[in-house]
């Protein structure tokens, strides 16, 4: 930065050393000074003639203005044109001459074709008569303020680039035809919101503000896409901070219109919610956002929702809970509302993909039951014609998590109707090692009634009764079961008896007939009559479906 200031101060020397007549004061700049001539400065700046004429010196020598709009360098361009030295006046450049002179009073009140008259006439005439040099005129007004929005020029860059963005997007004037939304890109959240709203105001359509909308946000919060182009995970609270701000400010701009926005855009805008820790109301209208269109959801989808922009961990699932269970309730009222339809071709789409997203999240290992249990839960029965995929989703379920005990697997799998379960489901179900006996049971015990019933896959026995059958026999196993551990504990305490006491062969005959007596008590709870399958002792082998066999249980 000195060296640029040197330079300045070498080439100002040159047209000011020019002059026959010596310097007389020194102009501080921030780090910069100008030598300069008082007669000079005073006949185009008023502000400058009021230092010097209140001043308490009587030769006042030196004058500080480092707090002059645009600093040294813009100061620079205004001491040449009070010279009458040519520069030349940009886009870039426009609006800080402007803030200077207004600064400087070097406007027409002061002096006639002032430094103030001939950036407003390049303003009009030039830089804002197109929408490139507007934005690029807006963006540079980010450092003037507030004197810059105080003269009008940030109101007047807003509506012209307002104006004209319509245009542009009916029609183009250039491909692609979206060619204006990257422009706006270069501005301000700020600026933008003003921009947008001014659009709004025009009648733009949603389609037309989503556009812009969405190409704004790819470029200032790069990693709401997925692809981790911006670094989520910096450790300064200011950027996130500023990110934060910005993502609110986006949310606060979506135009009402549910289609407007992709799904997936609103997905990973709410996962940047998510993890900056955004306020509840904006998590809550992307959520109602999403759950509106969830009909359109992918598997892909879900899973950005769901995993940090690395996919090393699980976020908080309770915003997918939030839209999912926003989606089944506006389901339901829309099915009152069509006199009882039970569920519509929506509500079967997305109860698919969210059974095939249970099976991509299965595998974490912080993944809890009631949290899995709790999205499977939120899909009506109704919504899964076969539970096929929700089976496979809590079959990797068990397999991530071996150290679970048998009442927390019959938990997990308590989510799934093993009698919606197709027929290659149910005969690898009743193979499968990690699932609870129960549930086992329950795929071999239907397939057997409908071999007896001469039933095929497509004429299903009625599933109500069915069901109760099924649950009274299990509960009659789980109670022989609990009677055949009980039994041994008695014959084991009895064992140690004979051994400590040595009990007569008269006691031990007693003992036997009530062993006798309780095994035949015990048969007659055995559930398994009328020749069923034994499936206490399954083995790993295929079960033999095609013919049932009559078979004599014993706990004895």
């Amino acid at each position: 930065m000195a060296n640029r200031f040197s330079l300045a101060m070498e080439r100002t020397g040159q047209w000011v050393f020019s002059q026959e007549i010596s310097t007389d004061i020194i102009v501080e700049v921030g780090e910069a000074n100008f030598c300069l001539h008082k007669f000079m400065l005073v006949a185009k700046s008023n502000h400058i003639r009021k230092l010097i004429l209140e001043s308490k010196e009587t030769d006042l020598t030196r004058i500080n203005l480092s707090d002059i709009p645009g600093g040294p360098e813009i100061f620079e361009k205004a001491a040449k044109f009070c010279y009458g030295v040519n520069f030349e006046i940009t886009v870039d450049n426009v609006a800080a001459l402007r803030c200077a002179a207004e600064y400087l009073q070097m406007t027409d009140k002061y002096c006639d074709g002032n430094l103030a008259l001939r950036t407003d006439d390049f303003l009009s005439q030039v830089a804002l008569t197109t929408l490139s040099g507007a934005l690029v005129v807006l963006k540079s007004c980010e450092d003037l303020l507030p004197i810059a929005a105080d003269l009008g020029i940030v109101q007047r860059c807003v509506e012209i680039t307002a104006a004209k963005a319509c245009v542009e997007a009916n029609f183009p004037s250039r491909s692609p035809p979206n060619w204006w939304t990257e422009e706006l890109t270069i501005l301000d959240i700020a600026f933008f919101e003003r921009i947008i709203a001014s659009m709004k105001g025009r009648g733009a359509k949603g389609l037309t503000l989503a556009s812009a909308i969405i190409t704004y946000t790819e470029r200032s919060l790069r990693d709401h896409s997925g692809k981790g182009a911006l670094s989520l995970d910096s450790s300064d609270p200011d950027v996130r901070l500023q990110q934060r701000d910005i993502l609110e400010s986006i949310v606060a701009l979506l135009p009402p219109e549910k289609s407007a926005f992709p799904i997936h855009f609103l997905c990973c805008l709410l996962r940047t919610a998510i993890f900056l820790r955004a306020d509840n109301r904006c998590k809550s209208e992307l959520e109602k956002r999403i759950s509106t269109i969830l009909e359109h959801v992918t598997l892909d989808d879900l899973l950005v929702l769901s995993f940090t922009v690395d996919g090393a961990r699980l976020f908080d699932l309770e915003s997918v809970r939030k839209v999912i269970s926003g989606f089944v309730e506006r389901e339901k009222n829309v099915a009152i509302f069509n006199a009882g339809e039970v569920c519509s071709n929506a509500m079967f789409r997305v109860g698919k993909t969210i059974d095939a997203y249970l099976g991509e999240i299965a595998t974490y290992a912080d993944l809890t039951i009631s949290k899995f249990n709790g999205i499977a839960n939120l899909v009506p029965k109704a919504a899964r014609k076969v539970d096929d995929d929700l089976y496979r989703a809590i079959d990797i379920y068990l397999k991530a998590h071996p150290n679970l005990d048998e009442i927390e697997r019959e938990k997990v799998c308590s989510v799934m109707d093993p009698l919606k379960l197709s027929y290659e489901a149910r005969v690898h179900a009743s193979q499968n090692k990690r699932l609870p006996a129960q549930i086992v049971l329950h795929a071999l015990y239907y397939d057997e009634l409908k071999l007896r019933s001469g039933g095929d896959d497509h004429k299903d026995a009625d599933a109500v009764t069915m069901r109760k059958q099924v649950q009274a026999d299990t509960s009659l196993v789980k109670e022989n079961e609990e009677l055949r551990t009980e039994l041994l504990k008695m014959k084991m305490y009895i064992q140690d008896i004979k051994k400590g006491q040595g009990t007569s062969s008269k006691s031990s005959g007693k003992k036997l007939t009530f062993f006798s007596s309780m095994s035949k008590t015990l048969g007659k709870l055995n559930p398994f009559k009328n020749g069923s399958k034994d499936t206490l002792n399954i083995d790993d082998g295929m079960p033999d479906l095609t013919k049932p066999r009559r078979r004599r249980f014993s706990i004895s």
